[in-house]
């Protein structure tokens, strides 16, 4: 098997694929959500997820079988809280994963509870609708350390030789306060900032990442910085390779603009 790319995704707001308006809105995510098995050209073995929507004191690693569901939204239809996303977990990838991590001096522990949150089933959903490849999370790490997310990434990176397609679930704009026309100006020169970084050579654009804050309008755009995190996780696992621009979407919602990337 080849070497797997990795992923940066904007993963939308909410159930959104279940919600005709939204899931209108969000066509082009959806159209490149699904087309990347066929960018992928493989049946990756697992898909591993680092979500916005999973944070623990150190670097836990789901390690359940049968995962449950974690609605993890509000104010949705009462039946977009019985989606049913039934991929099976991977327990022997979830050690691997954790020695893995353990290795690189970083602290982890498997988690046999924790069940997959909407930044992880509802890509997983558009992107592979049958839910037969098995599929795990990595949480973020309280305090969202850009020097602690690139060295999970990198202690991630032989699993993209085992098969294991790594995405890191977030979104390049995400401030709940302030969507609509304020979140225009805000969104589009942060976006276009994080466009110039991930052209750049990897050293600088590693650099330019690590101290992100200094983007404009960083602070408005991630008063904290859960979904974009992710990213970095990304980024670390392919630190060396080029990232191409896979999704990119402008007046989300009346205003916001957003972008996905595939590194490798």
């Amino acid at each position: 098997m080849a070497r797997l790319p990795t992923y940066f995704i904007s993963h939308g707001g909410g159930p959104w694929p279940w919600i005709p308006q939204m899931r209108q809105q969000l066509a082009p995510l959806e159209a490149s959500l699904a087309h990347m098995s066929a960018e992928i050209g493989e049946t990756p073995k697992a898909i591993l997820m680092v979500s916005g929507h999973w944070e623990t004191p150190d670097f836990a690693v789901m390690s359940s079988a049968n995962p449950p569901m974690v609605y993890d939204y509000g104010g949705f239809p009462p039946e977009t809280y019985q989606i049913k996303y039934p991929a099976p977990g991977a327990p022997d990838l979830a050690q691997r994963t954790a020695d893995l991590i353990s290795s690189a001096g970083l602290p982890t522990h498997l988690d046999a509870k924790q069940g997959y949150d909407h930044g992880t089933f509802v890509p997983a959903y558009v992107m592979y609708p049958r839910a037969n490849i098995p599929l795990f999370q990595v949480s973020l790490q309280h305090g969202y350390s850009p020097e602690a997310h690139f060295a999970l990434g990198r202690a991630l990176a032989p699993l993209r030789d085992e098969g294991v397609l790594i995405v890191g679930s977030g979104l390049s704009y995400h401030n709940l306060r302030l969507f609509g026309p304020g979140a225009k100006v805000p969104s589009m020169a942060f976006d276009a900032w994080l466009a110039e970084v991930m052209a750049m050579d990897p050293e600088a654009r590693t650099k330019a990442l690590l101290d992100w804050e200094s983007a404009p309008y960083a602070r408005i755009c991630h008063k904290e910085e859960d979904h974009f995190v992710p990213l970095f996780a990304a980024l670390g696992a392919a630190e060396a390779e080029t990232a191409t621009l896979v999704y990119h979407q402008d007046d989300i919602f009346g205003g916001v603009t957003a972008s996905s990337y595939k590194i490798g």
